[in-house]
């Protein structure tokens, strides 16, 4: 059916409904945030009144097209249709009374920080308004660096790997409680991350700089900062990818990676950082469409897994709280099985959310189905969405889930929160090379700068292109700087461009982004060397593309492309803050892989 939009006193009564709610689970007017024999009483009396298609729906996180819960854009509305056969995101809840929505900015759902705010509320008002009053959880990737959903004016902050090179627990802690508490302002309660993937392969498509760095331990530290950073916010982490994605040459989201390491190798290498997040008491984990072996010799993804998801992660790591697949619209996860059975196999292997399903029809029906042929008892579900229900309750959903304008101005994309930002972004910079002392420069001694380079798509949709952000920068510090955007694949004639734009430069910045044997921007870097003008690299996402070029005066890693993190790195440039970073992985010669260039820790200095 089809929601209209809510007036004022409409919401007056709902909220009124939430507070209802909260006294039928809890018994009291406060949030709980410990499961306990009282509350679990109560919320498995919320759950008996729950209908089957209700608990049902309480497993799913879905995506919905829009930037409002009942009056989206038409263009929303038809995607809705085509691909859910609804038209907002108030008749998705209520016709599979999903348990949570997952936020994109490819759906609209994030355009500003006042907007997220009104979609949350109005998704909890249709929660509220359903036969079962429940709350949803609402959910995003915002890991930060490279992947992320809510951009400017909200505080974007360092990704994981350049917090691994900061190496600096406090950091990272700040950087988790700064975006969990911004997150929460705008009723996002769940965010997937941190990253406890380990990336020792250099070759990783998926994850990369998304990860802390290759050391267990390093990444286990950095886990368990961010795990309590994120809490303390008021936002559930969640780590991720179960058992760990961070040896894999193949992107899970077009195929189905294999992992070849031992038990042996896995207990040593992917598990710590799992742990950690276990010990610091992480409210979820998701789950990798990986197959492992040695974990599981059925070679069924880890997704589907129950030796995997119930006899290590919850048996042998005694892991309790929410599971949650990776999105089941992967390609990775629906390589061996049809859509219809991936739910029904997950719930079967000891999940419990199953995210973003690319059939919710297909799916929600196949799990329903599955309980009432016997595939899957009832109290198979009710074990699962207790867990979910104890989350909600932990995070004061059941008390007030709905959140303010006057708290998105208090908390989203402060002063004091960009400021930290910055800083702790400067600590993370990380100095490559630097022939000769060549960094520092000063506006004085390389006033003209021309930079060019690689222009990708802003993670959050709001920040770069890169180059402009780079040469905006500069210039703000002094120095008369043009960007000149050459792009991930220069073509001969943009090669040409920045050559002939070189002349009567002081200095070139070159951005490079993932170069690789062939990389026309190894030949864009060789021009601009053999011009006489000195070149400097910042490598804007793998640090790994040092191994590939030469003839540069220096390179700095920045870990991504972010504006905070590019700005930093002018800085360093400049000698406006210090390089502090040290390299959380090593770089190996693109020639041999045996011979290491620079190791884990290596990091220049100016002193």
């Amino acid at each position: 059916m089809h929601h209209r939009a809510l007036s004022p006193s409409r919401r007056t009564v709902l909220t009124v409904t939430a507070a209802a709610a909260a006294a039928a689970v809890t018994g009291t007017s406060t949030p709980v945030y410990a499961a306990d024999d009282s509350q679990d009483e109560k919320l498995r009396a919320l759950l008996s009144r729950m209908s089957l298609e209700e608990k049902v729906g309480q497993l799913f996180v879905m995506r919905v097209y829009g930037h409002s819960a009942t009056a989206p854009d038409q263009a929303d509305v038809d995607a809705n249709l085509k691909e859910i056969g609804v038209r907002t995101a108030a008749e998705l809840i209520g016709r599979y009374h999903v348990g949570g929505i997952i936020y994109f900015a490819w759906a609209h759902n994030t355009r500003d920080p006042h907007q997220i705010a009104d979609l949350s509320n109005g998704i909890q008002r249709a929660g509220l308004a359903q036969p079962t009053p429940v709350p949803l959880l609402i959910s995003t990737d915002q890991e930060h660096g490279i992947v992320c959903r809510v951009g400017e004016p909200a505080t974007l902050l360092p990704g994981a790997m350049a917090l691994g090179a900061g190496g600096a627990h406090a950091d990272a802690r700040k950087a988790a409680q700064i975006a969990g508490a911004e997150l929460a302002a705008v009723g996002i309660r769940q965010n997937y991350a941190p990253v406890a993937d380990v990336n020792v392969n250099p070759a990783n498509p998926v994850i990369g700089v998304r990860s802390f760095g290759s050391d267990p331990q390093a990444v286990a530290g950095l886990v368990a900062a961010q795990v309590k950073g994120y809490q303390r916010a008021g936002v559930a982490a969640t780590s991720k990818h179960f058992p760990g994605h961070g040896d894999t040459a193949v992107d899970s989201h077009y195929g189905l990676p294999t992992i070849t390491h031992t038990r042996e190798q896995w207990a040593e290498l992917d598990a710590p950082p799992f742990r950690s997040a276990i010990a610091a008491g992480i409210d979820s984990i998701m789950t990798a469409h990986i197959v492992v072996p040695a974990l599981d010799p059925s070679e069924d993804p880890a997704t589907l897994s129950r030796p995997i998801l119930t006899g290590i992660l919850r048996e042998e790591l005694g892991y309790d709280g929410v599971v949650v697949t990776d999105s089941l619209g992967m390609e990775g996860v629906r390589t061996k099985y049809g859509d219809e059975r991936v739910p029904v196999l997950a719930l079967k292997a000891g999940v419990d959310q199953l995210l973003n399903p690319p059939n919710l029809a297909v799916a929600w029906n196949a799990v329903l189905k599955a309980v009432r042929d016997g595939e899957l008892t009832e109290a198979r579900l009710d074990e699962s969405i207790l867990r979910i229900l104890r989350l909600k309750a932990k995070l004061g959903l059941f008390k007030d889930p709905y959140v303010s304008g006057a708290d998105v101005d208090r908390t989203v994309g402060t002063a004091a929160h960009l400021a930290h930002a910055d800083r702790i972004a400067e600590r993370t910079t990380t100095l490559l090379v630097n022939e000769g002392g060549f960094l520092p420069v000063s506006r004085r001694s390389h006033p003209k700068v021309l930079v060019v380079g690689a222009d990708p798509a802003s993670p959050s949709g709001t920040t770069g292109p890169p180059t402009t952000t780079l040469a905006g920068a500069l210039t703000e510090l002094g120095f008369t700087a043009r960007a000149l955007s050459t792009g991930i694949t220069p073509t001969a004639a943009k090669i040409e461009e920045a050559v002939a734009a070189a002349a009567g430069q002081d200095l070139v910045v070159v951005g490079t982004y993932n170069v690789s044997a062939t990389s026309p921007q190894r030949t864009l870097v060789a021009r601009l060397v053999a011009t006489g003008v000195p070149v400097v690299t910042i490598a804007i996402r793998n640090p790994y593309d040092v191994a590939r070029i030469s003839g540069q005066r220096a390179t700095l890693a920045s870990y991504s492309w972010t504006d905070v993190e590019l700005r930093a790195a002018v800085r360093v440039l400049a000698g406006r803050a210090e390089p502090s970073g040290r390299l959380p992985v090593p770089i190996q010669s693109a020639d041999d892989p045996a011979k290491v260039l620079y190791p884990v820790g290596h990091g220049l200095t100016y002193r």
